[in-house]
């Protein structure tokens, strides 16, 4: 426990600031599209990405920061355009409702490795930040870190995922939909510039 509860505080911290995967995986629990798929690969995403910060990629990563450019860049390019496309929908918030016509699978899917693979703060949190901090438990005290950390992502994205059903009677007015596609939007734009200007 002296390793799992840091490991499980410690993701817990840094994962729940408001971002682009974490608006997607709302977003996809209001709509009920492709739920557990979301869930899955932002979860899965995060454990291996602890356990190559566990495993060293994180120097790997500190001694090459052309990689870290080009991932900022390309994300900044998709968060964009990820927002634009939240502002082009909610100007016809009519066809928004929970449960409407979805998006096919392969869509869902990329939409989220995206927002999940192309944002460096993905990089920084979990590679750089959690797998040092996993190091810092010894030999086998890393791993319960890295096993803690993993259960708060597996906690998090299943309660803002499927928890997000809680919030349907409120989504089910188009106005409001209107109002999440506009704010998504705008923080998709802010996070593009902090890539940017950072």
């Amino acid at each position: 426990m002296t390793s799992f509860l840091p490991g499980f505080l410690t993701m817990a911290s840094l994962i729940v600031a408001i971002g682009a995967q974490n608006a997607y995986v709302l977003r996809t629990g209001l709509a009920r599209q492709h739920v557990g798929l979301v869930v899955a690969v932002c979860a899965v995403s995060d454990a291996l990405l602890v356990v190559a910060g566990v495993l060293g990629v994180g120097r790997l990563v500190t001694a090459n920061p052309a990689v870290l450019t080009w991932v900022r860049w390309v994300g900044a390019a998709y968060l964009i355009g990820f927002g634009i496309s939240c502002l082009w929908r909610a100007r016809r918030p009519s066809t928004l409702t929970p449960g409407a016509a979805v998006a096919n699978r392969g869509s869902v899917l990329a939409t989220v490795l995206a927002l999940t693979w192309l944002n460096p703060h993905v990089y920084l949190d979990t590679v750089l930040l959690v797998g040092s901090l996993a190091n810092q438990h010894g030999p086998t005290g890393r791993w319960w870190f890295t096993a803690g950390a993993a259960l708060a992502s597996v906690a998090w994205f299943t309660g803002l995922g499927y928890g997000a059903r809680v919030l349907a009677p409120v989504f089910a007015r188009p106005v409001t939909w209107r109002v999440l596609d506009v704010v998504i939007g705008l923080v998709m734009f802010a996070i593009a510039a902090v890539l940017l200007l950072g």
